[in-house]
């Protein structure tokens, strides 16, 4: 794990501690950055390959990652559609790793071998690739041990249905014999799509009956399965920008944009009184949506859930990354 600048971790600690003596989240520690909407799937519960919203340029993304850089935010999202499909994605990756923050990568690529992931990968601090029936490439299953080599801290991201809950065993199951980890979500319902939320309670208890069944596997935080369950517990402690640059504020499922990280300052826009009125929309927010990003990010703003969250990582973190 490469460390980042002292003063970013000076920033995280001060916004820590404002968000406690504010009591809500105003300083965000993990940003979603949509990089493009092109994607080579159709899942059924997805609706991002309809969006038509033009993409920022190279420069013009520079800009956004070098705002998130100076900002609370240590942990930024590559995703998409696919990162994979821009035609700039090697030098983005260079030069997120001069940005203090570290980089999640995520991709549902079936071809994975076809890119240069081991030079991409240098880049890369955490690897997640997306493999379930919505993108239709379950079999790459059979390749975790492969794809291990590419990235230490590589994990399964797999999106659960109504339809194939039963089918979750077997997946955890597979990622424990193989030594990677998995991040299990619920499909949100979102605009222009059928519904296909599995019922929360059942989606718990499967849950941790799975994180009991095979230790330090499942990632997804207890507290978050918890909230998932009781409707409540959703955060701005995480955010999402949009393919133009735009920030999705108070959140994503509100389909409300606001400020333009091209031009915008992150930190001073979050300190305005439109932020402010935006966290109170999101605090009081009846929609219960369920949305991993915005229920799961609270698990990681105190001891113990952040004890929870890392309880897998421990081994990979006491040994230095060896």
């Amino acid at each position: 794990m490469r460390f980042l600048p002292a003063w970013k971790y000076t920033r995280i600690a001060r916004s820590l501690a404002a968000n406690k003596m504010k009591g809500i989240d105003v300083y965000p520690f993990y940003a979603s950055l949509k990089l493009t909407n092109k994607c080579r799937f159709r899942c059924k519960f997805c609706n991002v390959w309809r969006e038509t919203t033009p993409e920022l340029d190279t420069l013009e993304m520079k800009r956004v990652l070098d705002n998130l850089s100076e900002s609370s935010v240590i942990l930024v999202s590559f995703e998409g559609g696919e990162p994979l499909l821009r035609p700039d994605i090697g030098e983005l990756l260079e030069y997120v790793s001069r940005k203090a923050f570290y980089l999640l990568f995520t991709t549902s690529e079936r071809k994975l071998e076809d890119y240069p992931m081991d030079e991409y990968c240098k880049h890369i601090d955490f690897l997640h690739i997306s493999i379930d029936e919505g993108h239709k490439n379950l079999y790459m299953f059979d390749n975790l041990e492969q794809y291990k080599e590419w990235n230490r801290n590589m994990c399964v991201q797999t999106v659960v249905t109504v339809d194939d809950l039963s089918e979750l065993e077997w997946k955890v199951e597979r990622c424990f014999k193989a030594g990677v980890k998995i991040v299990v979500m619920p499909a949100v319902h979102l605009d222009k799509t059928k519904n296909y939320f599995p019922d929360t309670e059942k989606f718990m208890n499967t849950c941790l009956a799975l994180k009991q069944k095979f230790p330090r596997t499942i990632i997804s935080p207890d507290r978050y399965l918890k909230a998932l369950n009781n409707g409540v517990g959703c955060s701005s402690s995480s955010i999402i920008v949009d393919v133009d640059g735009k920030l999705f504020y108070p959140c994503r499922k509100l389909d409300i944009k606001t400020a333009d990280l091209t031009e915008v300052d992150l930190h001073s826009y979050l300190n305005s009184d439109d932020a402010a009125r935006y966290r109170k929309m999101m605090a009081e927010c009846d929609h219960h949506c369920g949305w991993y990003q915005y229920f799961a990010t609270p698990s990681f703003t105190g001891f113990s859930g952040i004890n929870d969250a890392l309880k897998p990582y421990w081994s990979y973190i006491f040994s230095f990354g060896r």
